[in-house]
């Protein structure tokens, strides 16, 4: 499933996108903004694998929303400008929607993102980095490097080997959904751990380096089979 968002200071247009995805399987629109600083405040929170963005915004131009906040996030632009296309598409976006666009012409641009989207799940082990948004900075993380990962109320911190932990805005299970699945586990509702790293463990404590990170009850059956496992 790929979640969604859309972006759009025309109300009418959040409108046809809301009532187009929810005739398609695969897409689950989680929240429409028609005013883009909200749906900025929310992907620092919530990241997402799609956001729907128009282009032509009186508060800030899609295009520098997309430079600015959407590094890691597909992208497919909907406006009624089409001299904003070549700058679109150089941005790496997968699509540009000229409004107002057909149902048909809709579906084209998601089943776009759908072949992305299970590509780069497959080839998800290949890529041993994340791009984390910390500090107001971009955050380029090697996978190898990351000792475990704490939730903290709406936001992570995430220990690395000889480096400062780094505290980024988003949820445990939306960065689960980012790491190789074989090689971390959720110990608790506030630990991930990278299977690799772990040193030493009871039913109750797991041991990496000089941290203890607490096994949770509901989480201690799962966690020995796959450390036992591995």
């Amino acid at each position: 499933m790929i979640n969604a968002i859309a972006i759009d200071d025309e109300p009418l247009a959040l409108k046809v996108i809301e009532n187009f995805c929810a005739k398609i399987d695969f897409i689950f629109l989680e929240k429409t903004f028609h005013k883009p600083k909200e749906g900025i405040i929310f992907l620092e929170k919530y990241p997402v694998d799609l956001v729907f963005l128009d282009i032509n915004m009186p508060a800030i131009s899609g295009l520098d929303l997309a430079k600015t906040s959407l590094q890691e996030t597909m992208v497919i632009f909907t406006t009624a400008y089409s001299e904003y296309a070549v700058e679109g598409f150089n941005l790496n976006a997968l699509d540009y929607l000229l409004k107002p666009f057909t149902f048909d012409r809709f579906e084209q641009a998601l089943q776009k993102a759908k072949a992305y989207y299970e590509y780069t799940k497959s080839h998800h082990l290949e890529k041993r980095f994340l791009l984390i948004r910390a500090d107001y900075k971009l955050h380029k993380i090697n996978i190898d490097e990351i000792l475990f990962i704490e939730g903290l109320d709406d936001y992570l911190k995430i220990y690395l080997a000889h480096q400062k932990p780094l505290v980024a805005r988003m949820t445990l299970k939306k960065l689960l959904e980012k790491l190789p699945p074989s090689e971390f586990v959720r110990v608790h509702r506030s630990f991930i751990v990278p299977i690799q790293k772990v040193q030493k463990f009871n039913n109750k404590v797991i041991c990496i380096e000089n941290y203890e990170i607490p096994i949770g009850v509901s989480y201690e059956e799962e966690v020995q089979k796959w450390l036992t496992s591995n």
